[in-house]
């Protein structure tokens, strides 16, 4: 039978540690640890050799007292506190020999190689107890110990030991009141006294200004802080309760002093909400300069007329005399009935070349008045018709500028003529448009087309407000070495140099504005194009521009649209009007409006196309061809589907390799067709489209009321004869004659006791109707089927 190497010690009355030397000295493999187990015959072997070399221990064990050098390193030293309520370790002292030998191994058990010399200090302590008067009396039967100090001895964990030996450091009692150190041990509290005198601080309170207050030296605080549990040094603040904590052991008390504002300190600053727009009073409004654009066909003589008006050669700084931007000019010009008064009047050259269609587009969304210019010589061109449809897009008013008129071949009532076909007639022949005839290379004519563009200002009383923060769009922006640049239109308030701005997804603060001459300005009032520079990108033509005096929210504001900006990127563009979502896209409460783009490859096919659609009458929808020329679908005509809402429709045409990058980004659909009847019918069903649903009612079966059935809790049950077709658990009507009662639906539908979904004709059946109990026999209740058809022009 094995026996275990504790069991060995126990019954020899030593250490499992000196059983487990001993064995080890007779090269016994087995013995390693207290819990390992030998066979019997070596158990009895190693304890007879034990027990050899105890008989002279035991003489030796019987001197009267062994000296404390002695014990020290061989065991622990037991220091005892008889005023301690109870400690856990603690041990009886046994009666017998038998009880404490089953109590030292339940300790050999738990504590390992400790345990075994604390069974056997408590039996010398006991010895020892009458021979040292100045040592207190050792544990009795009911007394309880404090702690065992491990002294030197070497023990198996090292960590364990290392956390006795610093609880022995603050185990030693100060007085009769002081608690041993221990796991259990208590941070001291201390109260101080009702007089005592009171330190104020304000937080953060630091280390060194208590301190000073409590007339101590730094680093004797901060020892009372370690012995608290807090550690902190001289610049480090500390929490109020332990302040507290401090100046009571110190013999003070401690308050913290709110710190509060001072009556004649400056309120605190809160930021105000970003406001980028907002409704002028009448009284502030001001009268402002007109916006003018000037629109016309390529080479038709636009800039040559900005060039009179300036009296500045602009065309020879442009590449081959076509102008390459938006350009933005103010001057001033007497006023037609008082000489002396000058009136400034802003003008935006919208480049005349195909190329910048879409720029033509953009200047014609910020002006008030649009001078259209046609040379007399060639009458109406294809970017003439683009132009004005440009321009009553916009709502703008035209003025239309008849230019060459001293060329040979100039024709200006030709030119009247065929824009009067295209609803600009001249006032001279019954219409609303003023007509001027000019020669921009001779000058003449130049005042008269002043005069009537401030003529038209005065009508439209142009106002806005200029003691406000400035509000405008981009004509036009670009990267140029100072870094991003926008030409801006100011439409109210006052642009500063200085001024937080806010453009679309970008912002900055406004470095510098600079005029059409290149001079730096400190403002820019209403109707005042300048370029600005600051901003940090380059922000899209048509965006709107604020400015703001919360740079923070502006800030936020600009993320905010950037990343929807880029979200919407991902996700691609929203849809723009298709002729499937037309319907989707409206409010019932708008006029509904079909506006369209024709392209075809010959001028016959357009004016078929243009002519069939007109043809289609309705009361209900509007069919409006905004534009129809020859030639290819162009991001020119893509760009003014997007500003009108249209769809471009093709016929036998082809698609500019741009455009449909274009329509993709705008979010414009281009439908193509060869075939003509096809083009007309899916416009009619997009007509239709905009139309709600009809409803159409089908009688599916009906039933004679023959007898009624009144029922003891309420209401009245029908009994009807099915005549026609079939009754269904479903919606149904009440009709007396000719006019209808009821409309609802079956709740109970019986034949004889069952319930049933229907009944056909020639059956009986009883019948109830959800709210409905006046019936009358003779009376029809129809099964109906309400479907929604679509509606038809």
């Amino acid at each position: 039978m094995p026996v275990r190497i504790y069991d060995i010690a126990k019954k020899l009355g030593l250490t499992s540690k000196e059983v487990l030397t001993k064995a080890q000295e007779m090269n016994i493999t087995n013995a390693k640890v207290a819990s390992s187990t030998v066979d019997k015959i070596t158990a009895e072997y190693l304890e007879e050799t034990i027990a050899k070399e105890l008989k002279p221990a035991e003489a030796e064990s019987e001197a009267p007292e062994p000296t404390p050098e002695e014990t020290a390193p061989s065991g622990p030293v037991l220091i005892v506190a008889p005023e301690e309520p109870e400690e856990p370790e603690v041990e009886e002292a046994p009666e017998a020999e038998a009880e404490e030998s089953v109590q030292t191994e339940e300790a050999e058990e738990s504590t390992e190689a400790v345990a075994e010399p604390e069974v056997e200090e408590t039996e010398t302590a006991e010895k020892e107890a009458p021979a040292e008067p100045a040592e207190p009396a050792g544990p009795k039967l009911g007394q309880q110990v404090g702690f065992i100090d491990l002294g030197g001895m070497p023990v198996r964990r090292e960590p364990r030991g290392k956390r006795e030996r610093e609880k022995k450091k603050d185990a030693k009692p100060a007085g009769p009141d002081a608690k041993p150190a221990g796991p259990g041990r208590v941070k001291p509290r201390f109260t101080a006294k009702a007089d005592a005198p009171v330190i104020t601080l304000k937080p953060p309170i630091m280390v060194r200004e208590l301190a000073e207050e409590l007339g101590r030296k730094p680093f004797q605080l901060i020892a009372d802080l370690m012995q608290m549990g807090v550690f902190a040094n001289v610049n480090q603040a500390i929490d109020e309760p332990t302040a507290k904590q401090l100046c009571a052991k110190n013999g003070f008390k401690f308050e913290a002093k709110k710190r509060q504002r001072d009556a004649s300190a400056p309120a605190a600053i809160q930021e105000p909400e970003l406001v980028l727009d907002t409704e002028d009073d009448e009284k502030d409004l001001k009268s402002r300069p007109p916006v003018v654009a000037v629109m016309g066909h390529v080479d038709h003589g636009k800039t040559t007329l900005l060039d009179a008006i300036r009296k500045a050669d602009v065309v020879s700084g442009e590449a081959g005399g076509i102008t390459q931007h938006i350009g933005a000019y103010s001057i001033d010009v007497p006023h037609p009935e008082d000489k002396k008064r000058l009136e400034p009047i802003t003008f935006l050259d919208t480049p005349g070349h195909a190329a910048f269609s879409a720029m033509r587009a953009r200047g014609a969304n910020v002006t008030d008045i649009i001078v259209l210019v046609v040379a007399a010589d060639d009458g109406v061109m294809p970017q003439t018709k683009e132009s004005i449809n440009h321009a009553k897009a916009s709502g703008a008013t035209i003025i239309v500028a008849v230019n060459k008129c001293d060329h040979p071949a100039a024709n200006p009532m030709r030119a009247r003529e065929q824009l009067s076909e295209h609803g600009l007639t001249a006032e001279d022949w019954g219409g609303d448009t003023l007509f001027v005839d000019v020669s921009a290379l001779k000058g003449d004519g130049i005042d008269k087309l002043l005069d009537a563009i401030l003529l038209q200002a005065e009508l439209l009383e142009l106002r806005a407000n200029p003691n406000r923060q400035a509000v405008g769009n981009v004509v036009e922006s670009g990267m140029e070495q100072a870094g991003p640049t926008a030409t801006v239109l100011v439409r109210k308030g006052t642009l500063k140099v200085g001024d937080m701005v806010i453009c679309g997804q970008y912002f900055g603060k406004s470095r510098a504005l600079i005029n059409e001459d290149g001079k730096r300005m400190k403002t820019a009032g209403p109707s005042y194009a300048v370029k600005l520079l600051g901003l940090n990108g380059v922000p899209e033509a048509g965006d709107e521009f604020n400015a703001v005096d919360n740079e923070k929210a502006a800030r936020e504001l600009a993320e905010e649209r950037g990343d929807a900006a880029h979200k919407e990127k991902l996700e691609g563009r929203a849809g723009g009007v298709t002729l499937e979502n037309l319907f989707a896209q409206i409010d019932a409460t708008t006029a509904k409006v079909l506006k369209v783009i024709v392209k075809a490859d010959t001028q016959g096919s357009v004016e078929a196309i243009v002519e069939s659609l007109s043809k289609i009458e309705s009361d209900k929808v509007d069919l409006e061809v905004i534009h129809s020329a020859v030639g290819a679908v162009t991001e020119s005509d893509v760009n003014l589907a997007a500003s009108s809402a249209a769809v471009i429709l093709g016929f036998h045409t082809r698609v500019d390799k741009t455009a449909p990058d274009a329509a993709k980004q705008h979010g414009v659909q281009i439908k193509q067709y060869k075939i003509i009847y096809e083009l007309i019918d899916e416009v009619k069903d997009a007509m239709a489209g905009l139309l709600e649903p009809e409803e159409k009612v089908e009688i599916n079966g009906t039933a004679e009321v023959r007898q009624l059935f009144p029922l003891s809790k309420g209401g009245v049950v029908a009994g009807c004869m099915v005549t026609d077709g079939r009754i269904e658990r479903a919606k149904v009507r009440v009709v007396r004659g000719n006019k209808e009662l009821h409309f609802g639906k079956i709740s109970t539908l019986r034949r004889h006791k069952d319930n049933v979904n229907v009944v056909r004709a020639g059956l009986d059946c009883g019948i109830r109707v959800d709210g409905f109990d006046d019936y009358k026999e003779g009376d029809l209740i129809q099964f109906v089927v309400v479907e929604k058809v679509a509606a038809t022009l």
